[in-house]
C-alpha cells in the first residue's frame, strides 16, 4: 500500500529536481507575490494607512531577505543534516513563530499600527514561510 503525497510534496515536484538556484527563485517569486497581494488588500482595505512597514520597498527587501536566510539555512542543513527538508522544516516553522514578536512590538509601539494591519504583517510572514519551506527543500 503506497502513501499519498502530502500538499507540501505535490507543491514541491514541479520544482524538486532542480538545483537549489531555481527553487530558491520560485520561493522568492512565489513569496513576493503572495506578499505583495496581500499588501494589495491591506492598502487598498486601509487597514493602517500610516503604518510605514505596509507599503511596497519594506515588504519587497524584507521578503527577500527571508527566503534568501531561508536558503542559506537549508543549505547549511544540507551539508549536516541526514534529513535536511525535515529539519528545515521545523526551523522554519520555529523562526515563524519568532517572526511574530516583532508584529506584536509594532502593535505595542507603533500608534499608527492598527490590529489589522499588524494581522496582515503576519499573514506575510507565513506566506514567506509555506513558500520556503514548499519550494526550497528538494524533498530529499
Amino acid at each position: 500500500m503506497s502513501q499519498r503525497p502530502t500538499t507540501l510534496e505535490r507543491l514541491r515536484q514541479p520544482v524538486a529536481g532542480y538545483g537549489l538556484p531555481a527553487r530558491a527563485g520560485v520561493a522568492l517569486v512565489t513569496a513576493l507575490l503572495g506578499n505583495l497581494a496581500v499588501l494589495n488588500v491591506a492598502i487598498t482595505a486601509e487597514l493602517a494607512p500610516d503604518l510605514m512597514a505596509l507599503a511596497y520597498p519594506p515588504v519587497a527587501v524584507l521578503t527577500t531577505a527571508g527566503v534568501v536566510g531561508g536558503v542559506g539555512v537549508f543549505r547549511v542543513l544540507e551539508s549536516r543534516s541526514e534529513t535536511p527538508t525535515r529539519t528545515f522544516t521545523r526551523v522554519a516553522l520555529g523562526v515563524l513563530v519568532l517572526s511574530f514578536i516583532p508584529d506584536i512590538g509594532i502593535m505595542l509601539a507603533d500608534d499608527t499600527a492598527t490590529a489589522a494591519g499588524v494581522g496582515a504583517l503576519a499573514v506575510m510572514h507565513l506566506t514567506t514561510a509555506v513558500a520556503c519551506i514548499a519550494f526550497v527543500p528538494s524533498g530529499e
